[in-house]
């Protein structure tokens, strides 16, 4: 006659007692933590070659059109850029010092530290929305949505001339091109300034040596590169507030622990590597010409 093995509620397939918080499928809260690390280092891999092959994309295109870039990141406000990096910078601090918090077990600091990260999040969307509206209004778009144009001040100067039409051409502002009214369509059309050739052509610079110069050939490239890069971008901070709201939810019941903290420190690693893609993204872009 077999005798039966009684097992605890806690107790693992082997029999033995199982350490609170490690999943079944783990022997020890080691050999789990040993694990997600391993984890989440190959996913952050698999990031990091996605984003390398936008920057090698980045390159080509700015080796072979630098009178693009050079002319285009006049249009980027530095300002607004700068202080999203200077935001992004904060929100890594404060969630080192959250990840710090919970191997503490210090639950109070470790939700105000998740919370300052989040809003730093919202922050960054919010200058990101107001930078993406404003080309949406100049026209500043990728492919053939590209119609760059500028809205005219109150009290401009009257049209001078005339084209083939008749239609009048207003006097473009800041050296954008002046729009024109398509006398086939009886709709606003842009009218695109005389432009340099190829790569070795840089876009010229207006009279006395201001304003952004006439537009080269294909600005669309780079716009294209623009909102391909920051936008994916943008997908990655959505995810990372999404983790650290789920995070905070956790440390609000108190879930992590001097035993248990693995999940913010792993969501941790993906936010510091948003903000270093963005590191190289901002001075790429906004600065380098």
């Amino acid at each position: 006659m077999s005798e039966e093995v009684t097992k605890t509620p806690d107790a693992g397939e082997h029999g033995h007692d199982h350490p609170e918080g490690v999943a079944h499928h783990f022997d020890t809260a080691t050999q789990q933590y040993e694990a997600g690390k391993l984890g989440i280092w190959l996913f952050l891999v698999t990031e990091i070659l996605l984003f390398g092959g936008l920057f090698c994309w980045y390159a080509i295109y700015r080796a072979h059109h630098p009178e693009v870039f050079i002319y285009a990141h006049q249009y980027l406000d530095k300002t607004l850029g700068g202080i999203n990096t200077l935001v992004l910078i904060l929100s890594s601090l404060t969630m080192a010092w959250g990840v710090r918090a919970a191997q503490l077990g210090e639950k109070k600091n470790l939700v105000v530290m998740l919370t300052i990260t989040l809003l730093c999040g919202f922050g960054f969307l919010g200058i990101k929305y107001v930078e993406y509206k404003a080309k949406w209004e100049h026209g500043l778009l990728p492919g053939t949505a590209y119609s760059p144009h500028e809205e005219e001040a109150e009290g401009a100067k009257e049209a001078k001339g005339a084209d083939a039409g008749g239609a009048k051409v207003a006097e473009p502002a800041a050296g954008l091109p002046a729009k024109a009214a398509d006398p086939k369509k009886g709709t606003e059309a842009t009218v695109i300034a005389p432009s340099a050739d190829g790569p070795a052509g840089l876009a010229p610079k207006t009279e006395g040596g201001t304003g952004h110069g006439e537009s080269p050939k294909n600005v669309h490239l780079f716009w294209g590169i623009y909102f391909v890069m920051t936008g994916l971008h943008g997908v990655h901070v959505i995810a990372g507030m999404g983790i650290i709201f789920w995070l905070l939810l956790r440390a609000r019941k108190g879930d992590f622990g001097p035993k248990n903290f693995a999940a913010v420190d792993n969501g941790g690693l993906y936010w510091h590597l948003v903000d270093l893609v963005w590191i190289f993204l901002f001075p790429l872009l906004y600065l380098i010409h």
